[in-house]
């Protein structure tokens, strides 16, 4: 390797171990940490990336010295570039700016699930006015081409821009609403399904987990699960990856599929190389390839026939008001179709209109073209006119999500860029194969190939042409949809 690399990743691994503080304080402000505590976790949070845009900042010079080499591998030249990225954030966002997010997110997540138990807007849109502003001001310090909220979307998805996600979605959400219009008029996947309002016991559902943890080969001894109101995943090495799962005691699809879901994030984490592990490129590329392996492993695995034929005599032990369902019974309900209100309950087809709704509303806010008083309202509208339903309270409307609460604009279009690849890597293989086998690390080491062992080496766009030859492309997830839904060829 480089010698001026080489010292530069020496003095790195500083970065990374903030990184891991970082990490523990947030896995614990979402799970153990006492409500009270929000405003001094604010304070450090801001302290820590204080510290962090220090050291990036000293590695400026060098970092732009090799910028232009031609003589570096691709493990170097992504190190560079990820580094630039970096540098370029914290010398144009200002420090104080940069604290100022940390302390109204580490709190405002606080009063997030406060307003959405009592689903009251009130408590929560003081926040979110501020984190509104300070994304819009981050995004003019950043810089862009054409609309600020660009800029956002560059911190989730590397080079992603309004018109590739406009792209997407303008094949995308047509081809949704047709398949969507003819399985309702079928009733095969839409008629009601009695389990859905089927209560559960938490502790049996809780073994039911644990079991399709060590179907999916998840190695307990770098990786644990906890509850959280919103689940999620987090990485803070190669042997420290971090899952939660929800218990609501009702519907227990929910939480099974919570858990595969947040897995799908964790096998990512748990199989990129060791040796890159306190380096820049360490952890997954972007959002949407990350959303890519959650929803590859949650629908297109999960959901599948085969599988569901595999977790049968999992689910049927633990939870005995299954006994009298058949595989079929089961199929259809992991599989039922309906507008519902909560994003992530959705199923695979009306997904993706959850996630048009918040981006609408996302350029609108950050463009200056909303104000947050009128957010409830037009998420309401924004419903009624992609799935025909309207929110009765706050709860189950603009207060869902986590998201906003954490200050991050420009993340939710990355979830219907991860149903896209994820449709891109299922038509790569013979998965389905793969599960009537039950070859779970076969599967596994297929996307390590495909994508895990690069880290973030590559950019989303070039590991995506690397991969598949082209970049986010709709026709593929269009297509499973049509075979699975309405079995069209």
């Amino acid at each position: 390797m480089d010698d001026l690399v080489s010292g530069i990743l020496r003095d790195y691994e500083k970065i990374w171990s903030l990184h891991q503080a970082q990490g523990l304080m947030g896995w614990d402000l979402e799970t153990y940490m006492p409500e009270s505590a929000a405003k001094r976790r604010g304070d450090a949070f801001a302290q820590i990336s204080l510290m962090e845009q220090a050291i990036y900042l000293s590695l400026r010079d060098r970092v732009y010295k090799l910028e232009d080499s031609q003589n570096l591998s691709d493990l170097e030249k992504g190190i560079i570039r990820q580094l630039r990225r970096k540098i370029h954030y914290f010398t144009v966002v200002p420090p104080e700016l940069i604290a100022r997010l940390d302390r109204v997110s580490a709190e405002s997540t606080v009063y997030w699930r406060k307003a959405r138990k009592n689903s009251n807007f009130a408590t929560f849109r003081p926040y979110l006015s501020q984190l509104v502003e300070i994304n819009r001001m981050i995004a003019e310090k950043l810089g862009y081409v054409g609309n600020s909220y660009n800029a956002l979307l560059d911190l989730y998805e590397e080079g992603l821009t309004i018109e590739d996600v406009d792209r997407v979605f303008s094949k995308l959400l047509s081809a949704s609403k047709d398949i969507l219009d003819r399985v309702i008029s079928d009733g095969y996947y839409s008629s009601k399904h009695k389990l859905e309002g089927k209560k559960y016991n938490i502790e049996e559902m809780h073994r039911v987990n644990e079991e399709i943890l060590d179907l999916l080969l998840m190695p307990k001894e770098r990786f644990r699960m906890d509850i959280s109101t919103h689940p999620f995943t987090i990485g803070m090495s190669s042997d420290d990856v971090r899952i939660t799962t929800r218990y609501e005691g009702i519907n227990f699809k929910a939480s099974l599929y919570s858990t595969i879901h947040e897995s799908g994030h964790a096998i990512y984490e748990l199989q990129i190389p060791d040796e890159i592990s306190t380096t820049p490129v360490w952890g997954g590329v972007s959002s949407g390839i990350h959303e890519s392996q959650s929803r590859f492993w949650e629908n297109f695995i999960g959901r599948s026939m085969s599988f569901t034929e595999i977790i049968s005599p999992i689910l049927k032990k633990h939870l005995k008001f299954l006994e009298s369902y058949s595989l079929e019974e089961l199929y259809r309900y992991f599989n039922r179709v309906n507008p519902t209100m909560i994003r992530v309950d959705a199923d695979e087809i009306t997904y993706n209109f959850h996630i048009a709704v918040r981006y609408e509303m996302e350029k609108q806010l950050v463009a200056g073209k909303m104000d947050v008083s009128e957010a409830p309202e037009v998420w309401n509208d924004l419903m009624e006119k992609y799935m025909g339903i309207r929110p009765k309270n706050y709860a189950e409307g603009i207060l869902q999500d986590v998201h906003w609460s954490q200050g991050s604009f420009g993340y939710f279009p990355t979830y219907s860029l991860g149903n896209v690849v994820a449709g891109m890597f299922w038509d790569s293989e013979d998965f389905e194969e793969m599960i009537r086998n039950r070859e779970f690390s076969e599967i596994k080491n297929k996307l390590y190939e495909k994508l895990h062992r690069y880290g973030s080496i590559y950019s989303p766009k070039d590991l995506l042409a690397r991969t598949f030859g082209e970049s986010y492309n709709p026709e593929h997830l269009i297509r499973y949809l049509r075979n699975k839904y309405l079995k069209d060829q």
